[in-house]
């Protein structure tokens, strides 16, 4: 089983301009990013995919494997299926795993238990990871999702699901299982191929969350928990953050 790992790298960024170039200690985000996946023993190949000569100069800087791609994409879904292509596509690979380029700390372990799930789930996977604090529980910028009794994803929403009726808000996480949806997401190759020939769907839209277009279209999509989660660098301070991390 081949699987090839993308880190889609797109150079604009709309709260953060060319996040994945900040450097901490002489290392870019996007390098960072990079060497965690080489970490990964269940990947045959890594590569970062870009739209940007700026990207694609500093990666060969550092001696990473980089393709360029369109810059008319819409999602780091749809430069993954044109990286695909360029490696070789189905002929060279089974499944593509889709990295965000902007988790510096994320755990290498997240990519190898995603790729065991492709012993059992024939279309697409990602990974959650439990919610226990009622403040991330609530932020609508944290991505919830609801699995059937199979580990397959149900919905995905910005709201707290489920509600308990009659509970308290701040008790919920004591009371029911939440979980947080980590956008990584494995596919089998053809699969990926497919699916971002789909029309946006209705969901997708109100929610502005791009796999509810698979469930829409009656793909599966299995879900694997993990038990560490990375900073994510969307801002300013989340790379404060990930500074002081670094030099504590």
């Amino acid at each position: 089983m081949k699987i090839l790992g993308i880190i889609p790298a797109r150079y604009a960024s709309s709260r953060l301009p060319a996040k994945l170039l900040l450097e901490v200690n002489g290392k870019s985000v996007l390098q960072m990013v990079y060497e965690r996946c080489l970490k990964a023993n269940s990947l045959s190949d890594v590569v970062i995919a870009t739209d940007s000569t700026l990207v694609e100069e500093h990666v060969r800087n550092f001696g990473g494997n980089v393709v360029m791609t369109s810059d008319k994409h819409p999602s780091g879904t749809d430069r993954c299926a044109e990286a695909l292509k360029v490696m070789g596509g189905t002929v060279n690979y089974d499944f593509v795993i889709n990295i965000q380029g902007d988790e510096p700390l994320m755990d290498p372990e997240n990519i190898n238990r995603l790729s065991a799930s492709f012993k059992i789930t024939s279309e697409i996977a990602s990974v959650c990871i439990r919610i226990k604090e009622t403040d991330v529980l609530l932020n609508p910028n944290v991505v919830k999702v609801v699995m059937n009794e199979q580990q397959e994803a149900l919905y995905f929403s910005r709201s707290p699901i489920p509600h308990l009726r009659e509970v308290a808000t701040d008790q919920w996480v004591s009371q029911a299982d939440y979980f947080k949806h980590i956008g990584m997401y494995g596919f089998r190759a053809d699969i990926l191929e497919k699916v971002v020939k789909l029309p946006m769907a209705r969901l997708e839209i109100q929610e502005r969350l791009e796999q509810l277009r698979w469930l829409a279209n009656g793909y599966k999509v299995k879900m694997v928990e993990v038990f560490s989660d990375g900073i994510g660098i969307d801002t300013e301070e989340d790379f404060l953050r990930l500074k002081q991390f670094l030099n504590r």
